[in-house]
């Protein structure tokens, strides 16, 4: 625990000005973000009396080493760039909002040439209008089942539009009139994209256009005694009737709004936005975080919006958000939102009528969704709590291990040997810091030696980091920004755990001892009892089998197992498909898939003579020759065996999907014991 006045600034260092500050631990790493309008005032408050702080402020000072700004020239620069520094760093006291799940959206590829109507998740790219969030895949499907009746836009794949085009056959959705078919020219580019474009629109609330239109229509063809396109049109009024039912209508007005509720207590903080287009709830999400920082609901509604808009553009940002605290001073957050709209934004706190009655109900969603939260994790919490304890007492640990690292050996049968590292920090995965190696030091099979190349490479980088960002430097620490910022491997773990017995714990434990490194504790998980081995222990520490301290070892043992056979599948698969053109010096892959695609298999291009091969565009005499010479000096490979049936395809070079080259089925050999085992998990 750290002394803030060790770290404290000179008086008079921090300039009375707009900026961002960062506090960062021992390890360099940035633990928190924070702007201020002034920051020779903010940080002065993080720097009295301790007694005199909030508990969550107190713990962030005590675990900070080190605190550093940079100005800015206004309020909304600074807010900007706290938005990019939070997601750059993902530091561990700043309020970060977890999704409770992946939104889909009802996605229009505007970008391609014929535009495809589609469900999106994650990203949002350029050049497709999004509607949305759904809270469901298949609400998004039964409406765009509904509208392909009067806009037909293309939503098959690109795979299925080529195969489309080369046979001059439409699919199913063509022949049923859900589909313009553009795949077989039945409707031109053109025309497919203002159809594509008056579906944006339709989606984006301009709905009474087209119904209108429609039943013109419907009366005309009604008059001129065409009846069978009347009920057609009758239909499609109907299809596009049901698809707005689907949304009902909130805001008499036809406004354009997100409103935002938030239900929270001291721990957590849970967030509910509605996104209303045109009077009618286009969609929903929600958000939950814990309270890391001493925050205000102002300050968590500031949060959500960079979360919100930090990314959008344009029109993804309406002209109204109502919510139910405003931000202090709220003006450079309404500043920053009218910046990414390109208009003027209202930010403001809804006082009656109709959009005060539906924040109520956005209220009530947050309030659920807060109060599910904590139902399902609060025995989540008790449990992960409990299984650090444990493993804290049964290894006899200071302190509850709150990263934790285990390593696995994979390799066939001595080839392609690769390690892994998992990473768990507060009992969960945290897959950005997995890392994998291959080993490198020997050739063959010895999962010992292995692991004291891994342990070993992996806290040389360690030490290499821990020296780069001055932390045995005597003086003031005076390293660049991108210098300064923790590394792949810059952060240590409280326990390392390796998957095997006594010698690759003994392995491990020398590793360390031979950098000079004593405060990280090791011990191995042995896969046939599940004991847990110590260093120089001859007897192991047996875990009850209901232990949940044994139950986190083992998810974690089991995480690096799967990272590693992973791994070392993918190495193996690479080998398998390697071509003796591989090793032609200077032909690269253009000139490669010339070959191929010209003689229809390496088999074929084998048997070909120099003359043959010099009339492959781009191949020269002397290159043809190198070719030949390098495939008649390359071992044949073996024929393919079709994996399902045994059947060997003789006839072709390379094998197909479904097999392998060489022989059938093998078995994968992994694991610190050399257990052979099976799939992974």
């Amino acid at each position: 625990m750290a002394d803030p006045s060790s770290y404290r600034p000179k008086p008079g260092q921090i300039p009375d000005s707009p900026g961002v500050y960062r506090f960062r631990d021992e390890h360099r790493r940035v633990i928190y973000v924070g702007k201020a309008k002034s920051l020779r005032q903010r940080l002065a408050n993080y720097f009295q009396d301790l007694a005199g702080l909030h508990p969550r402020t107190r713990t962030m000072v005590t675990t900070a080493a080190s605190v550093e700004w940079t100005v800015v020239s206004t309020e909304v620069e600074a807010l900007q760039l706290e938005y990019s520094w939070i997601k750059e760093y993902d530091p561990r006291f700043n309020v970060k909002y977890r999704d409770d799940k992946s939104y889909p959206y009802l996605a229009v590829t505007m970008n391609e040439r014929f535009p495809r109507v589609q469900v999106m998740r994650g990203q949002k790219r350029k050049g497709v209008r999004y509607f949305g969030p759904y809270g469901h895949a298949w609400a998004i499907r039964d409406t765009v089942d509904l509208l392909l009746r009067v806009f037909s836009v293309r939503t098959c794949s690109a795979g299925v539009f080529k195969n489309a085009e080369r046979t001059g056959r439409p699919c199913l959705l063509g022949y049923i009139g859900k589909c313009s078919a553009p795949c077989v020219e039945r409707i031109s580019a053109e025309d497919h994209r203002e159809l594509a474009e008056e579906f944006c629109d339709f989606m984006a609330g301009r709905t009474g256009t087209y119904i209108r239109r429609l039943e013109r229509q419907m009366t005309d063809a009604a008059e001129e005694m065409e009846y069978e396109r009347a009920a057609r049109l009758r239909d499609d009024i109907d299809a596009l009737k049901k698809a707005m039912e689907k949304n009902a209508v909130v805001l008499a007005d036809a406004t354009d709004a997100d409103l935002m509720a938030v239900a929270e207590d001291e721990l957590e903080a849970a967030v509910q936005i509605f996104h209303v287009r045109g009077g009618r709830v286009r969609g929903q999400r929600g958000w939950v975080t814990d309270k890391v920082e001493a925050v205000t609901t102002g300050d968590l509604v500031e949060h959500a919006l960079q979360q919100l808009y930090g990314e959008e553009t344009g029109d993804s940002v309406p002209k109204e958000v109502l919510v139910p605290a405003l931000p202090d001073p709220v003006e450079p957050v309404q500043e920053w939102l009218t910046t990414r709209r390109g208009s003027n934004v209202s930010l403001r706190i809804p006082q009656r009528g109709d959009k005060k009655a539906l924040m109520e109900t956005v209220q009530r969603n947050a309030l659920q969704a807060l109060g599910l939260h904590k139902t399902k994790r609060a025995s989540d919490l008790t449990t992960r709590s409990r299984a650090l304890e444990e493993i804290a007492e049964a290894l006899d640990l200071d302190s509850a291990p709150l990263r934790i690292e285990c390593y696995d050996i994979s390799h066939l049968q001595g080839d392609d040997v690769v390690a892994s590292m998992v990473v768990f920090e507060d009992g969960l995965q945290r897959k950005s810091e997995y890392r994998r190696f291959q080993i490198k030091g020997f050739a063959g099979q010895d999962d010992v030696r292995s692991m004291h190349e891994v342990i070993t490479r992996r806290f040389k980088r360690y030490l290499a980091e821990k020296e780069k960002t001055g932390e045995w430097a005597d003086g003031e620490n005076t390293l660049t920004e991108e210098d300064g910022r923790p590394k792949r491997f810059a952060y240590p773990p409280q326990l390392v755990v390796v998957d095997g017995g006594q010698p690759q714990v003994a392995a491990a434990q020398k590793a360390l001892d031979e950098l000079g490194i004593d405060d990280i504790a090791v011990c191995g998980l042995a896969k046939r009892l599940e004991e847990v081995w110590l260093p120089g222990d001859d007897d192991p520490v047996v875990l009850p089998r209901t232990s949940e301290g044994l139950y986190l070892l083992q998810r974690v043992r089991d995480e690096a197992h799967r990272f590693a056979i992973n791994y070392q599948r993918t190495k193996r698969a690479k080998r398998f498909r390697a071509s003796p053109l591989d090793d032609v010096p200077g032909l690269g892959e253009t000139r490669k898939q010339a070959l191929i695609k010209h003689f229809g298999s390496v088999k074929k291009l084998r048997s070909a003579t120099i003359e043959q091969i010099c009339e492959v565009p781009g191949i020269g005499r002397k290159t043809a020759e190198v070719i030949a010479v390098a495939l008649a000096e390359a071992t044949p490979a073996a024929p393919a065996v079709n994996t399902a049936t045994g059947e060997i395809m003789e006839d072709e070079e390379e094998a197909a999907p479904g097999t392998t080259a060489g022989s059938a089925q093998e078995p994968v050999s992994a694991g610190s014991s050399n257990e052979r085992r099976g799939q992974e998990p």
